[in-house]
């Protein structure tokens, strides 16, 4: 099998330090791998696996000789890298939102779109988290029953911040235990048991930048410009996975139980739906590993015809990000294969 040369951008993070787990853990061909972060990161040492690897200062010429680069910095540093990258010569899976929903930018689910890695033109985007959990858990329904219309609300962990997250909610519970005054800096307010509605700024509708991702994303993804999202992102004082609470109109009928065999025999998901045992999805249940768990499937009481509820839970910093990220690399690396065969 042909090695590639690979290069991790912003590699000391949180996302960053799970695609270089996803990557050991998948095997992927590598010849040669760059860890790239800060100056302030250069020059550390990273072991995972038995591996090594020393951090290197991202620069404009950091990507010489590099084939793919996963993404996991910042916007800004995003915009200033990603195009040396690609004038370099390497295909870019970038998990900012710098470039999602640029028209010339595929924005793949590796379950949902996997076609659209055909239209890349250097770069690759990865959805947001939440989109990624939501969509996954929805495309054996959708591409059954046709969705027209989702209603969702995201109950978002705290790593979905990255790093900070985990520590200002570790410090504050710390603070509460010892009855000292808490400190917010990551936050908008205190996270330790409490819940806060928002994630980002507010538009002029009073929709958070995150509530539109679900609309703006998973209408590009699904090649759906009329799919219509009404989305409440909450983040909760959860370490790591996002729970999701999803209503599904339908353009055809589709009733429980046959909702419950197409999610069974889905890519990426994992029926578990036993609410009389209390077997379904949990943030505990689902973190570290890469499925997206779908249960209390039940019909809609709410009057719409065709409309289903369910809860999803996945691990936002694995699939919702890195693993997803991964799975790009290993389609793109399978097509331009498949082409070099075909010339």
């Amino acid at each position: 099998m042909k090695k590639y040369h690979v290069a991790i951008l912003g590699a000391t993070g949180a996302v960053g330090m799970q695609m270089l787990e996803s990557l050991l853990e998948q095997d992927f061909p590598i010849a040669s791998l760059k860890l790239l972060a800060s100056e302030r990161s250069a020059g550390k040492t990273i072991t995972m696996k038995g591996h090594s690897y020393i951090v290197e200062a991202a620069d404009e010429h950091s990507f010489d000789g590099v084939n793919i680069v996963l993404g996991a910095a910042a916007n800004d540093v995003a915009k200033k890298l990603i195009p040396h990258a690609v004038k370099a010569g390497a295909v870019v899976i970038d998990n900012s939102s710098a470039y999602r929903l640029d028209e010339n930018v595929p924005l793949i689910i590796p379950e949902v779109n996997p076609q659209a890695i055909k239209e890349h033109h250097g770069i690759i985007a990865n959805p947001n988290c939440a989109t990624i959990i939501a969509l996954v858990a929805c495309q054996p329904l959708h591409a059954y029953a046709k969705m027209k219309r989702m209603v969702v609300s995201t109950y978002q962990a705290v790593s979905g911040a990255g790093v900070n997250g985990f520590r200002e909610l570790d410090d504050q519970i710390e603070a509460l235990r010892q009855h000292k005054e808490v400190e917010i800096h990551t936050f908008q307010h205190q996270i330790a048991f409490n819940l806060i509605p928002q994630i980002g700024s507010f538009d002029e509708n009073g929709y958070s930048s995150e509530e539109m991702k679900m609309q703006n994303e998973g209408r590009k993804i699904l090649n759906e410009p009329e799919l219509q999202v009404n989305c409440t992102c909450v983040r909760v004082p959860v370490y790591r996975s996002h729970s999701e609470s999803i209503m599904v109109e339908f353009e055809k009928p589709i009733d429980v139980a046959k909702a419950k065999e197409l999610i069974a025999q889905g890519q990426g998901v994992k029926l578990v739906d036993e609410p009389e045992k209390s077997r379904y999805p949990m943030p505990l249940s689902t973190s570290d590993q890469d499925l997206v768990y779908v249960g209390r499937i039940r019909k809609d009481l709410s009057g719409h015809d065709n409309a289903l509820s369910l809860w999803c839970c996945g691990d936002q910093i694995r699939k919702g990000a890195a693993s997803n990220a991964v799975q790009i690399a290993k389609l793109l690396i399978a097509s331009m294969e498949a082409k070099q065969c075909n010339e």
